[in-house]
């Protein structure tokens, strides 16, 4: 069982590039995505990664799952259509949280944890925004069993 919290979280300003598909096959849009951000000097200590998950793959075919690779960024940062970098705003508001420790291929059974059983049990009602990931290490310097990824479910 995770442990789970809510928090207040306040809108996030991104910096994005979409991935349609199955959420596992996303892994070239963050390189990708984290590529641009790299070369254009965005990455600092306080950086945060993140992708957002627009659809429920209980209720939308695979190929058309929606997400988004993304690096928040300042006011300074503009669109790179040419690049596919579009900036975007994740809604703030109340969050059920947890932090997952492990490869993130693992990461569907905590979104099945938050989704049915806590869901289930919680006084609070699951929102239609999407969900949204924060990445707290990288899979370039951490082994697959110690990545960890904070996951935020919008309540309504």
């Amino acid at each position: 069982m995770l442990n789970v919290t809510i928090q207040r979280v306040e809108p996030i300003r991104v910096a994005g590039m979409r991935h349609i598909g199955p959420y596992p096959e996303a892994g070239p849009v963050f390189q990708k995505m984290f590529g641009w951000a790299g070369a254009r000097g965005l990455f600092g200590p306080e950086t945060r990664c993140l992708g957002v998950f627009h659809d429920n793959p209980r209720d939308v075919p695979a190929e058309r799952l929606r997400s988004d690779a993304c690096v928040e960024v300042g006011p300074e940062v503009t669109a790179d259509p040419a690049a596919g970098v579009e900036i975007a705003e994740i809604a703030g508001g109340d969050y059920a949280t947890t932090i997952f420790e492990g490869p993130y291929e693992d990461l569907e059974t905590a979104y099945d944890y938050l989704y049915c059983e806590w869901a289930e049990q919680s006084e609070r009602e699951v929102d239609d925004r999407p969900s949204f990931e924060i990445y707290l290490n990288s899979p370039m310097d951490t082994p697959p069993e110690k990545l960890r990824t904070e996951i935020f479910v919008p309540l309504k």
